[in-house]
């Protein structure tokens, strides 16, 4: 009998601890969920926002010699 409660008492503390990781790493993947969530509607609004101009005129910018420091801007 002593034996069975003292199993018992393990299996209980086991599940807790079980439920407790998988609380956490449902936190996580929720956390994660909205990350992502957020950079998608990020790409959204590029896209639907003339984002295509908006890179490209990113891209001219790049294409374009460095200016050092101590040349004038022209």
């Amino acid at each position: 009998m002593v034996v069975a409660v003292s199993y018992f008492r393990y299996r209980t503390r086991k599940l807790d601890v079980d439920a407790r990781l998988a609380a956490e790493k449902a936190a996580q993947y929720a956390s994660r969920t909205g990350e992502l969530e957020q950079r998608l509607r990020v790409l959204e609004q590029i896209v639907t926002d003339g984002g295509a101009q908006t890179a490209a005129q990113i891209e001219a910018l790049r294409d374009r010699p460095r200016i050092e420091s101590g040349e004038k801007v022209k």
